[in-house]
């Protein structure tokens, strides 16, 4: 079933677990996202990037909200780490249910103004919106951000940020990368804690492919509440894809999607366990 985003996320707040939002780029990640909610009962998000949507156009998006529609658990479609207006424009006349206005890359003041004005544009349609305080490092679909550029959110401008923007989300930079991580991850814990106590919206945690388990339960536990997955979803279909054309130049293309979709989907079934949305399916 189709559902706003930000209901979902608010009730995984008050609950304590979070919820996985689920890159796609194809149907065999839609229904891989599909099905690994169904087979744990859990909400969760597929979102899409915008060069994804730019490339999928209209049809992706039909895919997308079509397979949450049909979906027998509560399922919400975000529009990820969208730096233009005009993208988000297109995904909501889409009918997805949120949107990410990034202004992390922009100087504080921008950032605001631009979240600002986009949180006016989602709310005009009633959706909900994500924004990011902060600046990660790592890589996410072409974007590399220097190690030098990475900047912490601070728990005290992220209140001020929160409440002149009117955001629904806030997506936070407690030491997090996109990726793969370059060394042993360390999250600033202390920070979350002081981000939690500040902030009054769902807190939102991005790079969770390379986090140890141990690191994404206590985020949840200080209050993390969405948890985007993207790196370890692609490196199995793509690991999958690889392994048989090993051995079979010229597979039948229904197993060998077939076993990509299984491989996508074991992958968000772990994740969804461990972020602690089994059976909070509410439907």
């Amino acid at each position: 079933m189709l559902i706003p985003t930000i209901p979902l996320l608010q009730t995984a707040r008050e609950g304590g677990y979070a919820v996985g939002a689920f890159n796609a780029y194809n149907l065999e990640g839609v229904r891989a996202v599909v099905a690994a909610a169904e087979a744990e009962r859990s909400p969760v998000i597929v979102q899409v990037h915008p060069r994804v949507l730019s490339a999928g156009g209209r049809a992706l998006a039909a895919l997308c909200l079509a397979a949450a529609r049909e979906a027998s658990v509560p399922m919400a479609v975000h529009l990820d780490h969208s730096k233009s207006a005009d993208e988000i424009r297109t995904a909501l006349a889409a009918g997805f249910t949120s949107v990410m206005a990034d202004g992390s890359h922009l100087p504080y003041p921008e950032n605001l103004t631009f979240s600002r004005e986009m949180a006016a544009l989602a709310h005009a349609q009633e959706r909900g919106i994500e924004a990011e305080l902060g600046k990660l490092t790592g890589t996410e679909d072409g974007l590399t951000i220097p190690e030098y550029e990475a900047k912490l959110t601070d728990p005290e401008q992220a209140a001020e940020f929160v409440a002149r923007t009117g955001v629904d989300a806030l997506a936070v930079c407690i030491g997090n990368v996109h990726g793969h991580y370059p060394g042993e991850p360390r999250l600033d814990f202390d920070r979350l804690s002081a981000l939690q106590r500040n902030v009054s919206v769902p807190l939102v945690l991005h790079g969770a492919s390379g986090l140890p388990d141990r690191l994404v339960r206590r985020a949840v536990e200080f209050g993390v509440c969405k948890i985007n997955v993207n790196t370890q979803v692609r490196e199995a279909y793509l690991g999958t894809l690889k392994d048989r054309l090993r051995s079979d130049k010229f597979p039948d293309l229904l197993a060998l999607m077939a076993d990509a979709v299984s491989a996508m989907q074991s992958v968000i079934q772990g994740k969804i366990r461990l972020f602690g949305s089994t059976a909070k399916a509410y439907l």
